[in-house]
């Protein structure tokens, strides 16, 4: 290993799911890592060494943590762990690769990391090499021996292919999986991956990027839930792009399948919607702080026909002003009441999507969905930011409807595990980690569907857990590290059926440091408030209960009430 080898940043969770990113932790003069392994000697042998260093270190500036080279389970991890009574973060390398740069070889060994230059200071034995080298780093010296020969059992890792790689077969199916909907001529994100020449010249990023965890956007916990849009890219995928890139990225293969890739030529997700509500047009200012805006849009269906709505699609006209909106369907002749955005929706009504940064258009699970009638008013809640420019958001849904002859038979429902005023405790000044939690009760048997967190800058994570009725606590989501940014509906791949008197707890962590390099002002007491300097704590829960029979006995009663209303008209 060089001396001073530069790894770069990097980003990993612990054994508890929480999120470490080594820039955020710039405040220090040091990480030392001991390396660790399940049930290995080597490692077991050199903590009471480590332990002692961290006694003696901890508050000269240095962070003390270990990690996982092979990404092994993440239980087994913890259960370890907690055997040998250690409190400190396991870091679990799932993808193989920050160990490796770091030159990690035995099981048992430290290192010494700066978490603002990204490179090693110290590779070698967790005794007295490791408390010569934590001295002068201490000290703000040079490290003298950066590397010192271990003993420990050698750490083996997971043989691939690095030199015979290729680009045409391995790199570029990759890229059009995970990355080129987005990164192409006319897409949301800021540069196309369109060929390989792109590829190459944004490898420095790609590989920042999924070092630190940064994109693909939105990602979960992938040690918890299975979903339909969880934006990870699978770890072997991962270590085949950056082995890739660690090779120089080159091209092999007569063709460029990335080049070869077509769009459609519409922005509609289904084509041309059987329905648009247009949004009005809304003038948005280049600088200033803008109060929400509200719009009651009425629903003039063709032929004034009842329609069931099987999937939406928000279209914004200028995304880059257009931050959130909200939205509420109510029935001819109903009409907001003040609270009809937070209150549950009415399940037998019609799903419209409102517009969350990064989501993907809405669809209905088969069998499913609610009524939009003619006549019927959409209010909806704008929330636009400016950027230095004037211009106009001209909006549009799109709706697609099921058959005329087709009526979906099942409806889902959801509720927030929201905290408003006057419930809402304020963030205090400084704080990098402070919680808040709330729950909402499932009064009957369900089928738990998915799950939206919002918060906004200082937002830090956001975990949803079942309790159920027998003791039994049961993970569901672990936003590990959420982005205001990138606020996505997170659709399990198979609903979860929990019984009646389920508590899903919601747990929520807002960073009010400076670290957080989002934050508008971290000597702030952070109350709630609409505005993104302000705070939020939403925690949607969508779900679906086993017993349908309430929403036809619900239609049936709305049939006979209009057929009474119109009979005596």
């Amino acid at each position: 290993m060089a001396e001073n080898k530069r790894v770069g940043d990097f980003s990993l969770l612990d054994q508890a799911g929480y999120f470490h990113h080594m820039a955020w932790y710039d405040n220090h003069k040091a990480i030392a890592f001991l390396v660790h392994g399940v049930d290995e000697p080597d490692t077991q042998a050199a903590l009471n060494s480590y332990s002692e260093m961290k006694a003696a270190y901890e508050d000269q500036g240095i962070l003390f943590m270990m990690i996982n080279p092979l990404g092994e389970d993440r239980d087994a991890v913890a259960s370890d762990v907690a055997s040998l009574g250690i409190d400190m973060p396991v870091l679990i390398d799932d993808v193989q690769v920050v160990s490796e740069d770091m030159g990690v070889e035995h099981f048992g060994e430290a290192v010494i990391y700066d978490p603002e230059a990204f490179t090693v200071l110290y590779r070698g034995d967790a005794a007295d090499g490791l408390a010569s080298a934590l001295e002068a780093v201490a000290n703000d010296t040079e490290v003298q021996q950066p590397l010192v020969a271990t003993q420990g059992a050698a750490v083996t890792y997971t043989q691939r292919p690095n030199s015979n790689l290729s680009y045409e077969n391995d790199v570029a199916p990759i890229i059009a999986e995970n990355c080129a909907s987005c990164h192409r001529e006319g897409g949301i994100a800021p540069f196309a991956l369109d060929s390989h020449a792109m590829v190459q010249g944004w490898s420095p990023m790609i590989r920042e990027v999924l070092m630190t965890k940064r994109m693909p956007p939105g990602q979960i916990d992938p040690h918890v839930g299975d979903f339909d849009n969880s934006y990870v890219v699978p770890f072997e995928d991962q270590r085949k792009v950056l082995d890739w890139i660690a090779a120089g990225s080159q091209k092999d293969g007569s063709t460029d399948p990335l080049a070869m890739l077509e769009w459609p030529e519409t922005d509609w997700a289904f084509g041309e919607p059987d329905y648009i509500i247009d949004i009005p047009e809304q003038e948005v200012p280049a600088t200033g702080v803008l109060d929400y805006r509200y719009a009651m849009i009425p629903i003039n269906l063709p032929e004034g026909e009842d329609r069931y709505v099987r999937a939406s699609q928000y279209l914004p006209g200028d995304r880059t002003v257009l931050h959130h909106t909200l939205n509420a369907l109510f029935r001819p002749g109903e009409r907001p009441n003040g609270n009809g955005f937070v209150t549950p929706p009415d399940p037998n009504l019609a799903h419209i999507t409102p517009y969350i940064p990064g989501a993907a258009p809405a669809v209905e699970k088969p069998n499913t969905g609610g009524l939009l009638e003619h006549g019927s008013t959409l209010a909806i809640q704008l929330h636009y930011t400016t950027t230095g420019r004037e211009t106009t958001d001209n909006s549009q849904i799109g709706l697609w409807f099921y058959p005329e002859d087709e009526v979906p038979m099942e409806r889902r429902t959801g509720e927030c595990a929201c905290i408003f005023t006057p419930g809402w405790t304020n963030i205090p000044p400084y704080d990098p980690n402070f919680e808040q939690q709330t729950s909402i009760l499932i009064p009957d048997d369900a089928y738990l569907e998915s799950f939206l967190p919002h918060m906004h800058f200082r937002g830090k994570y956001m975990r949803f857990e079942a309790h159920l009725p027998d003791g039994t606590v049961e993970p569901l989501i672990n936003i590990a590290n959420y982005n205001y940014n990138w606020q996505m509906e997170y659709r399990l791949e198979d609903p979860i059926m929990v019984p009646g008197g389920t508590r899903i707890v919601v747990t929520a962590a807002f960073d009010n440091s400076e670290q957080n390099k989002a934050n508008p002002d971290p000597s702030r007491s952070v109350p709630w408030g609409d505005q993104s300097w302000d705070e939020m704590f939403f925690g949607q829960v969508y779900y679906k209960f086993v017993d349908q029979s309430r929403y036809h006995a619900e239609a049936e009663s709305s049939d006979v009430e209009a057929n009474l209303v119109s009979s005596n008209q």
